[in-house]
């Protein structure tokens, strides 16, 4: 039985925050009379026309139920059997889809040790060795995370360079954009600049973490590419039947930059949080805060006497490094209760 005793809110992750207000005003509005399932109905076609003014008018969409789907299906639809996927050993394709991009592609995945989340020209050129080689296998997408899963951000040349060199090997770029509303809020710029612009291929766009109920969407900037996208939607069980549900959800979002306000309300609450945090010597934060979450290093018996009262995870347990999430629905009541309970536990 839950304890009420606990706090309504965390800071474990993004995932755990309530459906923001908007996306479920935008939910009841399309819940309304009968219309064609399987995205046939005005309010897909209505959200992909909010993509299109987002990310450029040739982008193809295709919405999915979760992140997972979102990335392993983009894989799938740039790869063949003996290709691999190069990403960050951080990588949420690596570390927690269950082997799904592996079992639904035949692909090895190649992933890079980095300090930071995220990947170089320099570090993907050592993987690149053998292209050509038929004793190995071939690499063909890149997949880097935006925000990365360390929490830190891409500059947009950053991106173009990792896409130049993509291009330039007959390789994909993909984009794990989760969090990208984050990073475009920390950047202080468009979604279409670190994306169509940058040179990414395919983007998986995250919803879910950023205020909706949940959906995700795959965002082909390449029409090419996307030929296919559809049969393998529908084979891999990601098509839904009652679509507007899922589809109105990010009209919503992208209707008058709310994704944008979501993740700057989320990552001021981040900023701040790590503001007041600095002033406790036994807390170290080891990555820089660009996006809305923070990772740090604490003393060991402090994180199950926080945990009792708070919910998160631990990130490394041999060094004792915890991760902290800000939402869309963090509050400054909430950042300052959460740093007034460590100051009294340490």
């Amino acid at each position: 039985m839950t304890d009420l005793r606990k706090p309504t809110r965390s800071f474990a992750s993004d995932n755990n925050a309530t459906i923001h207000t908007e996306i479920l005003a935008a939910i009841s509005r399309c819940n309304e009379g009968h219309v064609v399932g399987y995205g046939d109905d005005p309010y897909t076609e209505s959200a992909i026309k909010k993509f299109k003014e987002v990310f450029g008018k040739t982008c193809e969409v295709f919405f999915v139920f979760n992140g997972t789907a979102a990335n392993t299906l983009s894989f799938k639809s740039l790869t063949k059997s003996f290709n691999s996927i190069i990403c960050a050993q951080t990588a949420h394709a690596n570390t927690d889809e269950c082997g799904a991009p592996e079992e639904n592609t035949g692909c090895k995945l190649q992933p890079i040790l980095t300090k930071d989340g995220k990947l170089t020209v320099e570090k993907i050129q050592e993987l690149c060795r053998d292209l050509g080689d038929q004793h190995h296998v071939q690499p063909k997408v890149v997949t880097i995370t935006q925000t990365t899963e360390m929490g830190t951000t891409y500059q947009p040349d950053e991106i173009k360079k990792i896409a130049k060199f993509t291009h330039q090997n007959n390789m994909y770029l993909h984009m794990d954009g989760a969090r990208i509303s984050n990073a475009a809020a920390h950047l202080k710029t468009s979604l279409k600049k670190i994306t169509n612009n940058a040179g990414v291929d395919v983007l998986s766009f995250g919803g879910t973490k950023n205020g909706l109920l949940g959906g995700e969407a795959v965002v082909f900037f390449d029409r090419e590419l996307a030929k296919d996208f559809k049969f393998i939607r529908k084979q891999k069980m990601q098509l839904s039947s009652k679509m507007r549900f899922v589809s109105c959800q990010f009209g919503a979002l992208l209707t008058d930059d709310l994704w944008r306000q979501n993740a700057e309300h989320a990552n001021s609450m981040a900023k701040l949080l790590a503001k007041n945090l600095h002033g406790i010597s036994q807390i170290q934060i080891t990555q820089k805060v660009e996006g809305n979450a923070i990772f740090a290093v604490v003393p060991k018996t402090l994180i199950p006497k926080l945990q009792k009262k708070y919910f998160f995870y631990v990130w490394n347990e041999l060094a004792n490094e915890v991760r902290w999430m800000a939402s869309h629905d963090t509050t400054e009541e909430d950042v300052i209760d959460f740093v007034e309970t460590i100051k009294l536990m340490l």
